[in-house]
């Protein structure tokens, strides 16, 4: 444990640990089957390569505990934690012609969400079905949290393949496991910072 802290002390005092975030102990957070049992899902946390997994790292930053922050060129989100600690979640993030930054709040929140595909969504591709009932099968996933007035959304996936990916159309994705954790942790209202460099 000594150790840990003496670690945990180097890495605050360095200069480079303002742009840097260092894995932590592993999360003991709600897994899919603790939070609804006897579903069989897709998009789990551990179908993920292990830098891509949930998990607490170092993070320095001033915005105040309960922040995200998405940083698309890492393809990592962030949930300040306060005390230099923050939940890193692997996502996807837009594709090109699709990445945008700025600052939003989470404006509405849904668990096994109905997709109903935007209309700038349908123009580009008429194929999509316009409205698909929420369920394992779903392209939200397990959760979604509303951007804003924005059509963005943070939201599950159960594809865990684009996870760390560029492959939305601005949505942030989670596996199913981390978007379930995720949403049990924000409230309506919670700052959203993207970042896209």
């Amino acid at each position: 444990m000594l150790r840990l802290r003496i670690f945990a002390l180097a890495l605050l005092l360095t200069p480079a640990a303002s742009a840097y975030a260092a894995p932590l102990m592993p999360s003991s957070t709600p897994t899919m089957e603790d939070v609804d049992p006897g579903v069989d899902h897709t998009g789990r946390d551990k179908d993920l390569p292990s830098e891509l997994r949930r998990q607490s790292v170092y993070y320095r930053t001033e915005q105040p505990p309960g922040t995200i922050i998405v940083n698309t060129a890492d393809r990592y989100l962030y949930l300040i934690m306060g005390n230099g600690v923050a939940l890193r979640y692997g996502v996807g993030v837009g594709r090109d012609g699709f990445q945008w930054g700025g600052i939003q709040k989470i404006s509405l929140k849904r668990e096994w969400p109905d997709w109903v595909p935007p209309p700038e969504m349908i123009a580009r591709q008429p194929y999509l079905p316009r409205w698909m009932a929420g369920g394992p099968g779903n392209p939200l996933g397990a959760r979604a949290m509303n951007l804003g007035g924005t059509v963005y959304r943070i939201h599950g996936t159960n594809a865990p393949e684009t996870i760390g990916q560029a492959v939305s159309s601005g949505c942030f994705r989670l596996v199913n496991d981390d978007v379930i954790d995720l949403y049990s942790r924000v409230p309506l209202g919670t700052k959203v910072m993207v970042q896209h460099q």
